[in-house]
């Protein structure tokens, strides 16, 4: 997914931009980086893990600028190695160039094919570089080059672009990821989530439009829309459902109510179950649990204790890793369990190989009933649009039906969300129709092309 802040005209930049990357942590554990731009020259500090190894003070030495780029990444394109981490600084012909991209372009590798045969030389396996290859073969000013580079890629980009004295943000026709413009004084904050502004406490402005590009020449900004309009948006869903942070505003939603709203519908189309208690799988599962026990009037408990020195799972490089960390993160309070029919609420299931381990944990608890609830749908196929589901095959509702991957967790019953009730709550009062949001993790729909990733629908 990754997490990108953009500040322009901000004596603390550097400062505010690493500060702005600790609230957007969540989007990304792999890697952080930062640049800095001081008017004359770009320059970069970037480092493996999370923001306080990877940035910290020792590495921000003599780093400093009035407007700087920060990201956060999670590999969803190229490999996982320092030489990946973003924002990428470049030189070319219009000088120093950083880019700082969330997203995932679905066309971008039959580009670098094409860029390769007219003498590209890629220092980056990740799918963001080709932007800066096609840019520096435009020509034109740096805006009018951006344009027109973007205008050939495909798939989903919320991405920031620095120069010295000018910063760009765009973000894809469709709006596939999310981006929000705040001020911080008289200078410009650009982030992935609202949480980010609110940790600078800057003031939020309003959502970075589809198709739509800020440029920032310190504390001046301009924005146009140069790219041809869609015939919808397609604003990911499990932004929702899972990534962002409830403290968040994603797509004018608040993700915190979103969330309880899903649990509610969730517990009207499982109306009549019988269990004692509702029990969130943290930290994910507590705002779709809290909502349900509201509904269906179980009683909300806390079955789970958590550790918060363990990351989140789902972005965990590998599987060993994620079976690992499951382990380390969630302790059952057995008090609480022992005998209990339980209703486990958790966002979704991807793999199944975390949730059949937790599960596990109950029952050895002394769980009697396990009802699991999913506040959303069954993710059948894979997402191209930058969530780390690559194959189709590793999701297990595509290769089981609901009875097989009950028997597999080892639960009494197991109930999905549906898909009208899960678009029926995302589409409430927002003005946004049935076609606004990007379900095809749910329905191997897809918006767009994906010429890449034809290989991963087997």
């Amino acid at each position: 997914m990754c997490g990108i802040v953009g500040i322009s005209g901000d004596r603390d930049a550097v400062r505010n931009a690493v500060l702005a990357l600790y609230a957007l942590q969540h989007r990304g554990q792999e890697a952080a980086g930062v640049v800095a731009d001081d008017g004359t020259r770009l320059q970069a500090r970037h480092g493996l893990g999370l923001v306080a190894d990877a940035l910290g003070p020792a590495a921000l030495e003599g780093l400093s600028g009035t407007c700087a780029v920060g990201h956060v990444r999670y590999a969803t394109a190229g490999e996982r190695s320092l030489r990946n981490a973003q924002p990428l600084l470049f030189d070319h012909h219009r000088g120093p160039l950083a880019i700082a991209h969330n997203g995932t372009l679905t066309n971008a590798m039959g580009l670098r094919r094409e860029l390769g045969k007219r003498g590209a030389i890629f220092r980056t396996d990740t799918d963001s570089e080709v932007v800066v290859h096609l840019i520096a073969r435009e020509r034109g000013d740096l805006e009018r080059a951006a344009v027109r580079a973007l205008r050939q890629v495909q798939g989903a980009y919320s991405l920031l672009l620095l120069a010295p004295g000018k910063l760009i943000a765009v973000r894809d026709p469709r709006g596939f990821r999310p981006l929000v413009l705040g001020r911080l004084g008289r200078a410009y904050v650009v982030a992935s989530e609202t949480t980010a502004l609110r940790q600078l406490e800057a003031k939020i402005v309003r959502e970075v439009e589809p198709g739509e590009m800020l440029v920032l020449e310190g504390k001046r900004l301009r924005s146009s829309f140069p790219f041809p309009e869609p015939p919808h948006r397609s604003c990911c869903v499990f932004e929702q459902v899972y990534f962002a942070r409830p403290d968040s505003r994603v797509f004018n939603l608040s993700v915190q109510s979103t969330r309880r709203a899903f649990g509610r519908e969730l517990a009207k189309e499982m109306f009549g179950v019988e269990a004692d208690i509702v029990v969130p799988v943290p930290d994910s599962g507590v705002p779709s649990a809290i909502g349900f026990a509201e509904e269906s009037g179980i009683p909300f408990e806390l079955g789970f204790t958590r550790s918060h020195y363990i990351g989140r799972t789902f972005i965990q490089p590998s599987q060993s890793q994620r079976n690992t960390s499951v382990s380390l993160k969630l302790i059952p309070v057995r008090e609480v369990l022992g005998g209990r029919r339980v209703v486990l609420v958790d966002d979704s299931i991807v793999r199944g190989t975390t949730s059949r381990i937790i599960c596990r944990m109950l029952r050895e608890a002394g769980v009697r009933k396990i009802h699991m609830a999913l506040s959303s749908p069954p993710v059948v196929s894979p997402c191209f649009y930058g969530i780390d589901t690559p194959r189709r095959r590793e999701l297990i509702a595509s290769r089981r039906g609901s009875d097989s991957i009950r028997r597999f967790l080892g639960v009494d019953s197991l109930h999905y969300l549906s898909l009208e009730g899960l678009r029926s709550v995302v589409h409430r009062d927002q003005g946004l129709g049935a076609r606004d949001f990007c379900t095809s993790c749910f329905t191997g729909r897809y918006p767009t092309p994906i010429p890449d990733f034809r290989e991963a629908l087997k």
